[in-house]
Formats: C-alpha cells, structure tokens, sequence
C-alpha cells in the first residue's frame, strides 16, 4: 500500500463518511451522533473485517514501523471505526417498528456472517447488498410511506399499516437531498473499504510446485 493511501486517502474517506454519515439536513440538529447500538453493530463489523482478511491491522501498526507510521495506521482504524458507526446510524430508521427491526436483523445478519468467516471479496460483496437492501428501505419505501404530498394509495397503505403496527411505521419526511447524499457517502464507505490494505496471503493451491531456480540447485 502506498504512502499516499494510508496518508491522506484512507482517513480522509473514512472522516469524511462519519461527516455525511451524520448529517440531518432541513432538521434542528444538522449533525446527529450515532447511538449506542450503532457502535455495537460496528464493532462487530469491523471484527469481520479483520477475520475476512479485508484489512491486515499488523499492516498499519506493527514494531517495525515508525512512531509517525504507526499513529498513522492507528488514525486508519479509528476513522474506519466512526466511518462503520456512521453508515449504520445513517441506514437506520429514526423510529418505531421499523428501527426495531432493522437493527434486531442487522444484528443476526452481522452475528452469522461473523460465524461463517467469508473472505474479503464475499464480504465486500455482501456488504453492497446488505448496505444497498437497508438504503431502498430507509430512502426509497420509507420515505415514500412518510411523504405527506402522496398519493391516495399511499394514504391508504399507510393508514393499513398503522392500524397494523399501532402507527410506528411511518417516519418524519425526508428532504429530497437527503437520498442522494446517503446513496453517496454509501459509496465512498464501500470504496474506501476495498482500498484497505488485505492480509497476504500465501499460494495455497495443492497442485502448485515451486522449481527452484538452476542457479540455487545444489550438486549433491
């Protein structure tokens, strides 16, 4: 990895997502922190993270670096920390049944893909669906039942919903930047990952033979 990336690049993705991942535009409180459980959901994310071999931390902190590098390396992983509270504190609902169930399945969902142990490119992968399902429903299905200009089939779905779930389904309506701001600072949360240095990993493949160079054979 070079020195530029874990510089500049990497904690300035990651700081730059807990911003975004933050931010609350057309409320009172323009930057909201992410609560409790959003820490808890990113701790274990981040903890599979380093199991799937996504980032090697004895790449960014380890004995034979510089103080300078390792305090760099040790900033990496704090901004990649707020980084992962933010997304999840921006990919929740703010209330009701809807945040109740989302975290309750974000949870299981991270609890069993910690257990299962996917490596980096599964993860990533699973990471983009996971992240992409909990933004159509916050930003797209949400906000579509929270919009008080829509149309009379909404009207009628939400009072369905509500006589169903004693009225904790709908949300406070969204501005209209707020999707677009969501669907990127999602993005650059999953682009920063993927620059994260990975563990290296030795050639496993059984049918591989090493031939040793003519020049280091011995005659015996």
């Amino acid at each position: 990895m070079s020195a530029a990336r874990e510089a500049w690049v990497l904690p300035l993705a990651f700081l730059t997502v807990a911003l975004l991942g933050g931010l609350e535009p057309g409320t009172r409180t323009p930057f909201v922190a992410p609560p409790v459980f959003a820490l808890v959901l990113a701790l274990v994310l981040v903890a599979i993270i380093v199991r799937s071999g996504t980032l090697a931390p004895d790449r960014l902190v380890n004995g034979s670096r510089s103080p300078l590098a390792n305090a760099n390396g040790a900033v990496v992983m704090l901004a990649l920390f707020a980084a992962t509270s933010q997304v999840f504190n921006l990919l929740s609902p703010r209330s009701g049944l809807p945040l109740v169930a989302v975290n309750g399945f974000l949870f299981v969902l991270l609890l069993n893909t910690f257990v299962a142990a996917p490596d980096r490119v599964r993860l990533l992968r699973s990471l983009v669906v996971i992240c992409g399902a909990a933004f159509v429903l916050k930003f797209v299905i949400l906000a579509g039942l929270s919009d008080p200009e829509g149309s009379r089939t909404r009207r009628v779905l939400v009072a369905l919903f509500d006589a169903a779930t004693l009225g904790t389904i709908t949300q406070d309506p969204l501005p209209g930047v707020a999707g677009y701001l969501a669907f990127a600072t999602i993005v650059l949360y999953l682009i920063a990952l993927a620059l994260l240095p990975p563990v290296r990993r030795a050639h496993t493949d059984p049918g591989f033979v090493q031939v040793p160079h003519p020049g280091t054979m011995r005659r015996p």
